[in-house]
């Protein structure tokens, strides 16, 4: 999670000195001061938005810092991470295979890759390239996100697949799920015999001028001009009474291992891409143009149009419908038509969307982890100022919600925390030894190191403190994220037996044996 660009383009003026027609200049003027509301409103340090209309960037600009309490500016060059937004690039660059001949999109997946394998052998037998990156292959949502932070590799998580049991039949649900793309990635190197990062490189970055987007947590480490991520935290501040407390937000800056860039480089074609609101504006303008950029066709109009036609139902009430396409959601609601999709990754957020009706696209990049409210706050106000309708400041709608929801999930954490049964830890003693997981997740190590207890595990040997919750239970955090282990202690004999853990969803893995 990292920055945004420096010198602003001025609002009157376009690279190429395009000229704003007054609708145009007056929309942008009201859709600027709304995005400085909504950033003050959410507390969020800096953002960059860009905006595409009628076949070029009319506005690029930076709000805020790249760094809360430091002075250096976000631009429209600073980089940040775009998180799931990544997931349409992939989507490109299947559809450029399926162009090509190399592949379609009713192939099934293990007659590409012969040691694909899934929980279930039905499924593993039928999935089809076009279940892959449309969230219905019956995995739950977001199983198996949490795997990399422990250092796994890609690879690693594709060897795990067949531990993962399904929620839902193939096709049965919608289901957002991060790993299902490391499949398509597989796919995209079989048949090309080059990286998934190459082909993004080569068939999206080269041809549409995004020269300074980037595809690994690494090379975003290394880059200049890059934005600095923040958490987002709703905290509870001084109590009024027994249910009601000032309301507190913290916004701190992540450093190091939290922020996560070895998970960002494993999750790579669901979530690695990162890139500024220029470069993020020749992509808008390639997706309205269904492939075609700067006179070129780079990827065929068909397959264009393929990936953004709606496959599954995500939601749906009285006044809209939302589909899910080849990662774009597609909606439409009783006043308009938007393709959109968000983004998150550790301390940064993004909106990428566009409405084919009015040749409008908007990208917006945030260096919080606030909700996705305050990006579609301003979506929404611009469409509105473009369509002609009245005012309506969606934000104070959207802010109202986040903190009665927020304070409803505060209010029954605390609930449960209070009723748990309080229990003292085991004898430290016991815990410490070489706990085995087989060839797939290999070996963790306790230790007692000057009366702290330590774990060191994954491929690349980590090691993390451990720290006590209540009875067995403890937890460590690793590659950004916070794991709970609970060890298991024979009641007959009081020697402790292996250890549990907890992945963050339903992943159920069991338990590592200790060894001694």
């Amino acid at each position: 999670m990292k920055k945004l660009i420096g010198t602003l383009l001025p609002l009157f003026l376009i690279i190429a000195a395009p000229v704003f027609s007054q609708d145009n200049e007056a929309i942008i003027r009201k859709t600027e001061e709304y995005a400085k509301k909504v950033q003050a409103q959410w507390q969020i340090p800096g953002m960059a938005i860009s905006v595409v209309k009628d076949g070029k960037m009319i506005y690029s600009n930076g709000f805020g810092v790249k760094e809360l309490g430091k002075d250096e500016k976000i631009d429209a060059n600073t980089l940040f991470q775009i998180g799931s937004v990544s997931k349409s690039f992939t989507a490109a660059v299947m559809a450029s295979l399926v162009e090509e001949g190399k592949v379609k999109w009713e192939d099934t997946v293990k007659n590409i890759l012969p040691d694909f394998k899934m929980y279930d052998k039905w499924v593993e037998s039928n999935l089809q390239v076009k279940d892959i990156m449309t969230h219905r292959t019956g995995l739950q949502g977001q199983l198996g996100t949490y795997i990399p932070n422990m250092g796994y590799e890609r690879e690693d998580i594709y060897n795990m697949l067949p531990l993962l049991k399904p929620k839902y039949s193939l096709r049965g649900s919608y289901e957002y799920n991060n790993i299902t793309f490391i499949i398509a990635s597989k796919i995209i190197e079989k048949l090309t015999g080059k990286s998934w990062e190459d082909n993004v490189r080569e068939r999206i970055f080269a041809p549409l001028g995004m020269t300074s987007s980037r595809v690994e947590g690494e090379e975003f480490a290394v880059a200049e001009n890059v934005a600095t991520p923040h958490e987002f935290v709703y905290k509870r501040g001084k109590m009024l009474s027994d249910t009601t407390w000032v309301d507190s937000v913290a916004v701190n800056p992540l450093y190091g291992d939290e922020q996560a860039l070895h998970w960002l480089t494993v999750i790579g074609p669901a979530g690695s891409v990162s890139s500024n609101v220029n470069d993020m504006a020749k992509y808008l303008l390639f997706h309205i143009n269904k492939g075609l950029y700067d006179g070129k066709q780079v990827v065929a109009k068909e397959q264009m149009e393929y990936i953004r036609r709606g496959q599954t139902i995500t939601s749906q009430d009285s006044s809209r419908i939302t589909l899910y396409g080849h990662c774009w959601f597609v909606e439409q609601n009783n006043r308009y038509r938007v393709i959109f999709h968000t983004g998150t990754t550790w301390g940064f957020t993004a909106l990428c969307a566009y409405v084919p009706e009015y040749d409008l696209g908007i990208m917006i990049l945030v260096n919080s982890e606030a909700p996705a409210f305050p990006r579609y706050a301003i979506m929404r106000r611009m469409i509105d100022l473009y369509k002609g309708f009245p005012d309506k400041d969606y934000n104070t709608q959207f802010y109202a919600e986040w903190l009665a929801s927020s304070k409803k999930s505060q209010l029954t954490s605390m609930k449960k925390e209070a009723e748990k049964e309080k229990l003292p830890a085991p004898d430290t003693k016991l815990l410490p030894g070489i706990y085995d997981k087989g060839a797939l997740f290999g070996k963790a190590y306790v230790t007692i190191e000057n009366g702290d207890l330590y774990i060191k595990i994954g491929p690349k040997g980590w090691k993390s403190k451990l720290s006590h919750s209540n009875g067995n239970e403890y937890a460590f955090r690793m590659g950004g994220n916070e794991f709970k282990v609970t060890f298991e202690i024979d009641k007959k004999t009081g020697k402790c037996t292996g250890l549990d853990i907890n992945f963050g969803y339903t992943e159920n893995f069991g338990a590592w044996t200790k060894l001694k």
